[in-house]
């Protein structure tokens, strides 16, 4: 049903956004990219095309760091090739820019614009009342409002089949987590590594620790050395462009890991067990569908399991026995048919989740 789209890019600078980002984003000038779908006589015009939708994503990193914001710019084609909509992205958005960056993009008319991260939450919140004409998402964020909306991997149920693995596999008895930024998405990651691996071993230690940084390689490799000194043999890990140097690391010291975001094991074959494959492309396209409509509203979307093509397992570690293999199959199903659920609870005096039921 979508038009062709042209293969040129137009590359332009943003005047609004000159002044502050090109000084500041990580020593280079942010870029942004707009690509309307071409127009084809012989081709019927998808919906977006044809009311003029366009669409734009604000990226912390770089697209091509084969994790978070790659997914996320994947998303982006997704919504120009579905929709045949009108698209542009800027990368490497420091924290102190990200208000400017979705400014920028209201003014030039964008019916829809995306934040990539749940860091990201206090400059929408910031923005989104300036510009009602425009609807913003965070990905991975929790604020809503009348054009706010915030997307959601349900990180928890990926995690708590990983946990189990981990905790099956491990022979010391320690696992980690390590992460860029400690916000909502991150801590409901790392909730449910640690009840998975406590159904499997409720003495199991999990530690772990936030970088500050998704994309520093040096600081990941640091803080990947710590908790594998510390005695942890199972990390779970997510990170952007330092990914790939936090699973190298592991698998060099002889350790197991989990991929993150896209299927990894390519990367660290030694090292990564399986992924938490997250389509997080898909994920953003499909809400751009409703957006298209007029059918987006300022709530939480929450996509867990039970959309299998947006979030998975990865490729197993031939390590990884069958027998494992057939029972994490076994515990998924069950977290979709709801006989395993993750319910709000308090625990030491904090708002978490808890698990009820069993496969």
């Amino acid at each position: 049903m979508s038009t062709s789209q042209s293969r040129r890019h137009f590359l332009y600078g943003s005047a609004a956004l000159g002044g502050s980002l090109l000084l500041k984003a990580c020593g280079s000038s942010p870029t942004t990219s707009s690509s309307p779908a071409s127009e084809s006589p012989a081709s019927p015009s998808p919906s977006g095309a044809a009311s003029g939708f366009k669409a734009a994503i604000v990226l912390p990193g770089i697209i091509t760091d084969k994790a978070w914001n790659q997914a996320g710019y994947s998303g982006l084609n997704e919504i120009k090739s579905k929709l045949g909509a009108e698209t542009a992205y800027v990368e490497k958005v420091g924290q102190a820019d990200q208000a400017e960056a979705l400014s920028d993009f209201a003014r030039r008319g964008f019916n829809l614009v995306y934040a990539h991260g749940g860091q990201f939450d206090a400059a929408i919140k910031q923005v989104a009342p300036q510009f009602p004409k425009t609807f913003f998402i965070g990905v991975n964020g929790a604020a809503t409002g009348p054009n706010i909306a915030s997307l959601r991997i349900d990180n928890l149920q990926a995690s708590y089949l990983c946990g189990i693995i981990g905790a099956t596999l491990s022979k010391a008895k320690k696992m980690a987590y390590i992460a860029g930024q400690e916000f909502q998405a991150t801590q409901e990651e790392l909730r449910g590594f640690e009840l998975g691996a406590k159904s499997v071993d409720p003495k199991i230690q999990v530690s772990h620790t936030f970088t500050g940084d998704w994309n520093d390689a040096a600081k990941a490799k640091e803080a990947v050395n710590a908790l594998l000194s510390a005695g942890a043999d199972v990390i779970y890990q997510w990170l952007d462009n330092a990914s790939p140097t936090a699973l190298q690391t592991i698998a060099d010291k002889g350790a197991f890991a989990f991929g993150n975001t896209s299927d990894q094991l390519d990367v660290a074959p030694k090292a990564v067990l399986t992924s938490a494959v997250k389509r997080i492309d898909l994920a953003i396209a499909k809400l751009a569908d409703l957006a298209s409509k007029n059918e987006l509203k300022g709530q939480v979307y929450s996509l867990g399991l039970e959309e299998p093509d947006i979030l998975y397992l990865g490729k197993f570690n031939s390590v990884v026995p069958q027998t494992l293999q057939d029972k994490t199959k076994i515990t998924a199903e069950a977290i979709v048919a709801k006989k395993i659920t993750f319910d709000t609870c308090t625990e030491a005096g904090k708002e978490t989740r808890c698990v009820k039921g069993a496969a």
